[in-house]
């Protein structure tokens, strides 16, 4: 909303008189402080200086507006260069007066809240307020503004985890479809310790985000939910385009302030007579001829433009149903059975599926695996880019890793683990639907010469795959062992935020059991040696592959290590060399030309090396690695010389040494 020049007195004034003719609950000369607000604070403007005097302009309009707008409102004041964009919304679950204050308030104390910034983000208590010197309105701010929670926690978080996941999945669904971009709702839970109640949701995003935005943002927010909040009773994440709140239990927690979109208007009815047609008598011969005319040529072209139309859908039809390879109805087959566990994803089609990647064209190809092939895919019906794994046809394993896939990954909700999306067994194809990750597995990072992870970069990644590791081995209602960790296996999403993928060899034991036989499975270099030998695997093997893993990022080398021509020792080895003449950091990767911190360097070498010790009784749990990792706890006292550890092979109960496999001499 551009505002004229000679509007801006009257304007300036109701700013100064908001708060004497607004109810508003502050105590006078008291400033409406948002939670942790966003300031910019270069390139800010002056006292005197056009872009402040819009800017009072626009907050004075902004909170009436809201008010009339079921309270939400976005609009501009000035021109180029000193525009103002600014944006005021409600939060739907406080009730109007707190929305009436928050509105009006939050406007009058925009100066003191960020004086002089040109850019600011105040999240409030009922409200959220951003102004900005460039349109940042229709995309989605996915930063968080503040979290509440409530401190009882629950006995059970796994039985809570996935309520509260497909309650917020769907609520989000329904909010990116609505026309006031929220939805509230309730469902049935029981603690195995505690009578029947209910669990509530709300989310809600921002009205200038389209739905795909919306979406996304609510996304991004309810899989926080999970980290954030594992056993908590209650809890909201709140931020500048979205929030997505649970609590369980309070039947009056959700009390929406946002009103229902209005009614259309009845049509008006018109006075006795208006519109009717001449009586047919009064017509004349002409007018009647040429009427005829008219509606014989209107029927002809009506015929051709029909019939052209007809011809299209056909040709169109015979199109779609030739790529979709005439499989487009779901067959009855025996997987279903296997799947009944399985919850939160959806069942696609496979002409759908053939559509979103061009009959799974070689440009849509993403790469290819031991047992299927991905591609990039756009799925018109959620308006959003997919990755999609088509499992080889001459796979006898590819059934084994389809059914693994489908019924662990679909249970997991984590944000360091990638969102299974849907799956398809029609037409004899197998087919997993993933959130496309933009930024590719971290194996192409680490070794592509055009990109160069920084070491912060590398630091977190590791962070966000050891807690996608404790949640699998310890937080969930049941220990996951992975069984295939490596680079390849870890994506990276828009933020370079680490998820682990490919669960098809993965595994579900009870807590507590020791290692068990289950056959060797896994990649060579980031297996256990003990595995390799014996067949056994718990969830040491995977603490195993983790210090591998973290060793590769940390030396940017494979975990197979030339010393010459014919010399290759094993990555654990190689850096266990160094750790003996005391040489650690002359192991960093020489790509980072020494711009890492030294104490997380060491750090993370020295887990690493812990985590992929010969001996898995030596090795520490997950927890005990995010520990040192975190500076948490000391790091660990290593032998100088890396251990030769021994143990019995099941296969011909023959000794067999630790070093014969991971390169040791």
């Amino acid at each position: 909303m551009a505002t004229a020049p000679r509007r801006l007195p009257m304007l300036l004034l109701a700013v100064v008189l908001s708060s004497s003719y607004v109810d508003v609950s502050v105590l006078e000369g008291q400033t409406y402080w948002p939670l942790h607000p966003y300031c910019s604070t270069t390139g800010n403007y002056t006292m005197d200086s056009r872009y402040r005097l819009n800017l009072l302009a626009l907050v004075a309009d902004l909170p009436a507006r809201a008010l009339d707008n079921s309270f939400y409102y976005n609009g501009t004041a000035g021109e180029s260069p000193d525009e103002v964009f600014g944006l005021i919304s409600c939060y739907a679950d406080r009730n109007w007066t707190q929305c009436h204050d928050c509105l009006y308030a939050a406007a009058a104390g925009i100066q003191q809240s960020c004086p002089f910034s040109r850019q600011m983000k105040g999240a409030y208590d009922s409200c959220v307020l951003r102004y900005s010197n460039e349109s940042f309105v229709s995309v989605a701010d996915l930063s968080v503004a503040f979290y509440t929670w409530n401190y009882s926690r629950e006995d059970y978080p796994a039985s809570m985890n996935n309520t509260r996941w497909d309650l917020l999945t769907r609520l989000a669904a329904e909010a990116a479809r609505s026309p006031l971009r929220f939805a509230n709702g309730s469902v049935p839970y029981a603690d195995r310790s505690q009578s029947p109640t209910t669990m509530h949701g709300l989310v809600q995003c921002t009205r200038d985000l389209n739905s795909s935005e919306c979406s996304r943002c609510l996304t991004e927010f309810v899989s926080n939910l999970s980290s954030v909040f594992p056993s908590n009773t209650g809890g909201c994440i709140k931020g500048y385009s979205c929030y997505a709140l649970y609590n369980i239990g309070d039947d009056d927690f959700l009390r929406v302030t946002i009103p229902p979109p209005l009614a259309q208007p009845p049509p008006s009815k018109l006075p006795p007579g208006a519109g009717e047609a001449p009586p047919l008598a009064a017509v004349r011969t002409s007018s009647r001829t040429q009427l005829v005319a008219r509606v014989f040529a209107g029927v002809v072209i009506m015929l051709v433009i029909s019939s052209s139309l007809l011809v299209c859908f056909l040709l169109g039809r015979r199109r779609r149903n030739r790529m979709a390879r005439q499989v487009d109805t779901f067959d009855d087959d025996p997987l279903e059975e296997d799947f009944e566990k399985g919850t939160g994803p959806k069942r696609f089609r496979y002409s759908d599926l053939a559509v979103a990647t061009s009959n799974f064209s070689d440009q849509m190809k993403l790469g290819e695996g031991g047992f299927g092939s991905v591609y990039k895919g756009f799925l018109k019906e959620l308006k959003v880019e997919v990755a999609i794994k088509r499992i080889f046809k001459t796979s006898k394993q590819g059934r084994k890793e389809y059914i693994s896939e489908v019924k662990i990954i679909s249970r997991l909700r984590h944000r360091n683990l990638v969102q299974l999306i849907g799956w398809c067994h029609g037409g004899g194809e197998l087919l997993l639907v993933y959130d496309l990750m933009p930024h590719g597995s971290l194996d192409t990072h680490l070794y592509s010469s055009n990109t160069i992870l920084s070491w912060p970069l590398r630091y977190e990644i590791v962070l966000g795959l050891e807690s996608a590791l404790l949640y699998l081995h310890q937080d969930w209602e049941q220990c996951v062992l992975h069984r295939d960790i490596k680079p390849s296996n870890i994506v990276l999403d828009m933020s370079f935020c680490a998820k682990l993928g490919d669960f098809g060899l993965a595994r579900l034991v009870d807590h507590d059991r020791g290692p068990y036989t289950t056959g060797i499975a896994g990649t060579m270099g980031y297996m256990d040696p003990e595995c390799m030998v014996t067949g056994r695997t718990s969830a040491e093997s995977d603490v195993y592959s983790f210090g591998v893993v973290m060793l590769e990022i940390a030396c940017g080398k494979r975990p197979a290590v030339s010393r010459g021509r014919e010399d290759i020792i094993h990555l654990v080895q190689w850096v266990w060399d160094s750790w003996e003449c005391g040489r650690t950091l002359a192991a960093a990767d020489a790509q980072l030309n020494l711009e890492f911190d030294d104490r997380e360097m060491e750090c993370m070498m020295a887990v690493g090396l812990w985590c992929a010790h010969p001996d898995r009784t030596l090795r520490p749990s997950i927890k005990q690695a995010v520990s040192v990792l975190r500076f948490e706890a000391p790091p660990p006292s290593l032998p100088a010389k890396m251990p030769v550890a021994t143990f019995t092979a099941t296969v011909d109960s023959s000794f067999v040494s630790a070093s014969q496999l991971t390169g040791g001499r």
